[in-house]
This record gives structure tokens, sequence and C-alpha cells, in this order.
């Protein structure tokens, strides 16, 4: 998590004040629940509210005591206590250091989710503006990075919306996955502080009572919790990796906006490289590191260890911070993605017709021919044009004009029947259909 990568609201969820200021609640919203079951003062729990509420807490003092302690929530109950006076005493009854340690992790985990949902938001909403504005600039679809069948882009668009949709569900499921709370005591038994504490404290917090809580609240949930992230990245780096791709030299059919001064490369003026995809790129990776050691903190020791600690003081904020900047980054690229229509069509056309080799081969096969026949006859007609693209770099050969002169090919198909097989709006007649499916009635 460095500053260069990172967008302060996300920032600010993980800051060690921001921490303490949700154990403060906790512990606070603990007592409320004790006092109302009689096990300690009303006014206790008031007293704590109000000194706490007021103070701020001193981050450099919890050091200063925690370098002494060795234990992060001791530090901070001392702390505390210097803050709240006498009362303090009744702070942290029959609670565990994982009670706090857990639900604030997932209470910062929500907050995270909630930035990065409306991350989502913004995304979705720059890539469907795209893809109705090219709904239908008709492009060539590659396959195994080679001319296949036409497509337009804003089917490519579509895809990422439908793609970054489906990534928004899991992200939901994984928030209401992560979204509990476990005050339960030391292994988890209650035998120390009423259930209905951490009832209390779960629907103050905005969580839900964790089942069953051993002393830590099961790493399983973090593990999808991560897993959804890292999805959602692979997702950033396949559009981002496709842009990069369009950009090329030999094809710049898309690339990445080039502002006024911007400088490409330190040695050779000329270049303008697709910077912002390829740092997501690496951004993604950055995000999926966190997956493994998510899945390998399921299997802790018996009722608690703390091995899962430190992975999650890192990936916790490194996860989130990175992604943030990563949803926003991409949504700024596709707001700004230059796109070249006529270029999409001129290299189209480079492969001198093609594009329409299926339509051939099924008119032959409806016309009567072996479909072995056929894709033999449409074959030898098509390796002419690439065998002519190979020399010069575009085709001097028209597949149109040799398939006209094949004597076999016309033995089934007549001038007319083969002109009609190279009609670009064949290609684009479903776009509707699938945007509807995508987008709905918009």
């Amino acid at each position: 998590m460095i500053p260069r990568y990172s967008r302060p609201d996300m920032v600010d969820i993980w800051s060690p004040e921001a921490k303490f200021r949700i154990w403060f609640e906790i512990e606070a919203h603990a007592c409320d629940a004790l006092a109302e079951l009689g096990v300690i003062p009303k006014e206790a729990a008031k007293t704590i509210w109000e000194k706490g509420n007021a103070a701020t807490f001193d981050v450099a003092r919890i050091d200063e005591i925690e370098a002494v302690t060795k234990h992060d929530v001791i530090a901070f109950l001392t702390h505390l206590a210097e803050i709240v006076g006498p009362d303090a005493r009744f702070v942290h009854q029959g609670m565990t250091s994982s009670d706090v340690l857990d639900t604030c992790f997932n209470v910062q985990l929500v907050n995270a989710t909630d930035l990065l949902l409306a991350d989502m938001d913004k995304l979705l909403a720059a890539i469907k503006r795209r893809a109705f504005e090219h709904k239908e600039t008709v492009c060539i679809g590659r396959s195994h990075g080679i001319h296949a069948e036409p497509v337009t882009f804003g089917l490519k668009m579509a895809e990422a919306y439908a793609e970054f949709d489906r990534s928004r569900t899991r992200l939901i499921n994984a928030r209401a996955e992560i979204a509990t709370c476990a005050i339960s005591g030391a292994v988890g038994t209650f035998a120390n502080i009423d259930p209905r504490v951490e009832e209390h404290v779960a629907k103050a917090m905005g969580l839900t009572a964790e089942p069953v809580s051993t002393q830590v609240i099961p790493r399983d949930r973090h593990a999808m919790y991560f897993a959804t992230l890292g999805v959602i990245a692979s997702s950033i780096e396949r559009v981002a990796t496709e842009i990069r791709h369009l950009q090329r030299t030999e094809v710049l059919e898309a690339e990445e906006y080039f502002s006024p001064g911007q400088k490409g490369s330190s040695a050779m003026p000329h270049k303008r490289n697709p910077v912002l995809t390829e740092n997501l790129t690496g951004l993604s990776r950055l995000v999926r590191m966190a997956v493994t050691p998510a899945m390998e903190n399921v299997a802790l020791w018996h009722e608690r260890d703390i091995s899962h600690s430190s992975v999650e003081r890192m990936i916790g904020p490194d996860t989130t911070v990175t992604l943030d900047f990563a949803l926003a980054r991409l949504t700024g690229v596709i707001e700004k993605l230059m796109i070249y229509p006529e270029r999409m069509m001129g290299n189209m056309d480079r492969l001198g017709g093609l594009v329409h080799s299926q339509r051939i081969l099924l008119a032959l096969t409806q016309a009567g021919s072996s479909r072995e026949d056929a894709y033999r006859l449409v074959q030898r007609n098509a390796m002419k044009v690439w065998d002519s693209y190979q020399v010069s770099g575009d085709s001097s050969v028209d597949f149109l004009t040799e398939l006209l002169a094949d004597e076999d090919v016309r033995k089934y198909l007549s001038e007319v029947e083969i002109r009609d097989n190279f009609d670009l709006g064949y290609h684009t007649k479903n776009v509707d259909v699938i945007f509807k499916r995508v987008f709905g009635e918009s």
C-alpha cells in the first residue's frame, strides 16, 4: 500500500485512528449490553461512552504501551483506561482479544466493500455508455489472436459489462458473508459473557452474530472474500489486456487517451504506450497475490492461533486499497478510450473478405455439397488470400473474386448467391438480442 496506488477514502478505513475508534465502539456497545443485563453499572457504561467519544486516541501512546506489553489490545485498553478512569475496569468484561480484532476487521472489510461497490457502479456506467456508443461499430473478432468473424466494439463492451455485473453480485454476497461479529469470549463458549451481548454489538455495528466462532471468526469467510476480490482483479486484467492488444501499432483499433504534454518514452519521442492498462495488469496480480494466503488462513490450530494475523494485517488494507485504485483507473481508461472505427474496417479488409468463409461453407452444404468437400473448396481459395497477405501485409488476392472463378464452387452457387454471403450486416443482426440480455430493455 503506497501513495502512488492509493486513494484517501480507502486508506482512511485502514488507518490506526479508524481502527482504534472501531475497537472503542465494540467495547462500548458491549458495555451497553452488559449494563442492560445488570452485569456492570449503567452509569459506568454511560461514562465510557462519553469519555471515549470525546477523546482522540493517541496512536503514539498506544504504540509506547505495546512496546512493553507486546500485546496490541492490552495496549489499547490501557490507554482507554487512562482516558476513562476507574470505570474502565468494566471494559472488556468476559471478552477476549479476538472478539475485538475479528469484529473490527470485518467492519473494516464491510466499509471497504461499500467503497468497492461504488467503484464498480461507476465502472459499469462507463462501460455501458461506451457499449451503446459503439453498438454498431463493426470490428474483427479474433480467436487465437487471428482474424475470425466480425463483431462490434459495443459487444466487447457488453461482454465486459456482463462480467463486472456478475462480479458485483459476487461482491455483494462476499460482503454479506464477511459481515459477522464475534463476542463469545475465550474459545467461543460464552462462558464469561452472555450471548445477548454479541447480538447487541452485532446489531449496533451493522453485522450479524457469528453462529459459532471458536475463539475466532471462521476464516473460510475471509477466504471467499479475498477470492472474490481476486476474480474482480482478473476481470480488470482481461479488459486491460484486450485494450493493450488493440493499441499495438499493427492493430491500433483503440488507444488509451494521450493527454497534451504527455510523454511516452524518455528515449523515443514518438512513443504512445498503453501504460495505464499495463499498470492495471500489474495491480491485478497484486490483488490475486492475497488469495492463496487467505485460503491458507482457514486451517488454524484448534480453537485459535494467530498464524492468520500477520497475513490479514497486510492483505486487508493492501488488497482493498489496490483494487479500489485499479477500479477507478479502469473507469478512467474506459471513459477516455480512443476508438478508431475506420482502422477497424481497414484491418478487417486486409484479409480480402476471408471473414465470410464460414457463410460460404454453410451455403455450399445447403446447396448439396458434403461438408468435407465444401471445407476443401473454401479453404483452397482462402489459402490463396493468406499466401498473398503473408507477402505484402495486405492481400492483393480477393476472396470473392477467387470464389467466383472457381468452377467447382460455381457448380453449387450462382454469382448472386456467392455475393449475398458477403454481407457484414449478417454478422451483427443479433446485436440487439445480446444487448437486451445484458442491459435489459434500456
